[in-house]
């Protein structure tokens, strides 16, 4: 249904990224159905639908300290903040990195620590307003495809609200995420193939049962779940904006959430400017960056370690893609042992042990300062997206511990 743009009860409409066919709130909306008719099945879908607010009904007496007031309703696609879970979500720490290695830093480096959020990872902001809006649409079962994070978040934040949550994840996905899921009371469905395949398979189901599907590129809202994390930098860095934030990058929504957070603020002339946002791949499963400024899209197998981020089709290219160049975004790619490396160095430097999505970003952040690329006094914010204890093997070739010795002193001086 088009949109009548005269009609100024609604809070938000949707508007498809593609074709810019406005539809009305009023219906439960995945992707536009317009574009999506049209889509080539196993490429990432053009029809992706982006949230759009009646910002110049907002504006009036405003400012962000307002916006906070109220819990940012006015930019959530809920009707009250009562129907969010009890779970704490959200308003994760911001740390201050001022030395490395034992050297000073020439620049400021804030840490945005996700894995506090109450499954530990960043996905809990996505679960929790998907989660909310079902609720006050009557909606009881959510599901979502996974490698673990989004299923174990929405597992858990479902359980929290007593609704059902059904998760598809690859067969291969790590064993600490499964347990989650499992813990949480949801349904676990491995699926024989690769994130993709349970993707499909979760399509279908919602077609086939009437679920409402939580899944990243599909329901619009998880973008708008994660945008809070904007709101947040920016509060936590005194009304600031930083130069660059590193974000590790998949599908691309936890890139255009933190991208939608800046918009909207910028829309509503909170802010000035969008920060340079760096999205960050591992080079053997970037099918985002890689294909961005090339004709046609070319899907490679993934392969890394980093199994939050492995993606063979990363289905919000198009939107992440948009704003990486409307905004002057910038990319990197980096190696599986640049990812682990960052690891290790990130909880030596810092007391921060993070999963290999997570470590991505700071590997990001590594590569540019090795390379000179960050000016003195700039102000780079890396986002840290989920626990290390997500994902325990990854990192068990690269440490040592030792065999156990005898209770006595001099068995104790052979170790230290």
């Amino acid at each position: 249904m088009i949109l009548n743009m005269n009609f100024k009860n609604n809070k938000y409409y949707f508007e498809c990224i593609n074709c810019n066919i406005q539809y009305s709130a009023d219906e439960v909306q995945y992707l536009c159905p317009v574009c999506n008719a049209e889509n080539i099945t196993g490429l990432p879908p053009k029809g992706v639908l982006k949230t759009i607010y009646q910002y110049n009904n907002i504006k009036i007496d405003l400012n962000f300290n307002s916006l906070k007031k109220t819990g940012f309703i006015d930019l959530l696609p809920i009707k009250s903040n009562i129907s969010l879970p009890f779970l704490k979500t959200g308003n994760t720490p911001l740390y201050s990195l001022t030395e490395f290695e034992g050297k000073k830093l020439p620049f400021r480096v804030y840490l945005k620590d996700d894995s506090h959020n109450p499954t530990f990872s960043f996905k809990d902001r996505a679960s929790a307003l998907v989660s909310a809006y079902a609720k006050e649409q009557g909606l009881d079962t959510i599901v979502a495809a996974s490698t673990g994070n989004a299923g174990s978040s929405l597992a858990g934040i479902c359980a929290s609200q007593g609704q059902k949550a059904i998760i598809l994840v690859p067969e291969k996905a790590p064993k600490a995420k499964l347990t989650q899921i499992v813990m949480y009371g949801a349904k676990i469905i491995p699926v024989k193939g690769n994130y993709d395949d349970a993707f499909d398979l979760s399509v279908k189901a919602s077609e086939e049962f009437g679920w409402y599907n939580r899944n990243t590129a599909y329901n619009p809202f998880t973008i708008e779940g994660k945008k809070s994390v904007s709101f947040e930098i920016y509060e936590q860095m005194k009304f600031d904006i930083p130069d660059r934030i590193f974000v590790p990058v998949g599908d691309g929504v936890i890139l255009s959430g933190v991208y939608k957070g800046f918009e909207d603020l910028l829309k509503l002339n909170i802010i000035d400017r969008i920060p340079c946002i760096v999205a960050i791949q591992a080079k053997n499963s970037d099918n985002l960056v890689r294909n961005i400024g090339r004709q046609p899209f070319e899907i490679r197998k993934s392969n890394t370690l980093a199994d939050s981020i492995s993606v063979d089709v990363p289905r919000n290219f198009y939107m992440a893609k948009d704003y990486l160049k409307r905004y002057n975004g910038e990319t990197v790619t980096v190696e599986d042992d640049d990812i682990i490396k960052a690891s290790l160095l990130l909880a030596k430097n810092a007391g921060l042990f993070v999963e290999p999505a997570a470590a991505t970003a700071f590997a990001g952040f590594l590569s540019f300062y090795l390379s000179g690329k960050l000016l003195p006094d700039s102000k780079n914010t890396v986002l840290l997206t989920g626990s290390g204890l997500k994902d325990i093997d990854s990192v068990q070739n690269y440490i040592d511990i030792p065999k156990a010795i005898l209770p006595n002193i001099s068995e104790l001086k052979k170790l230290i």
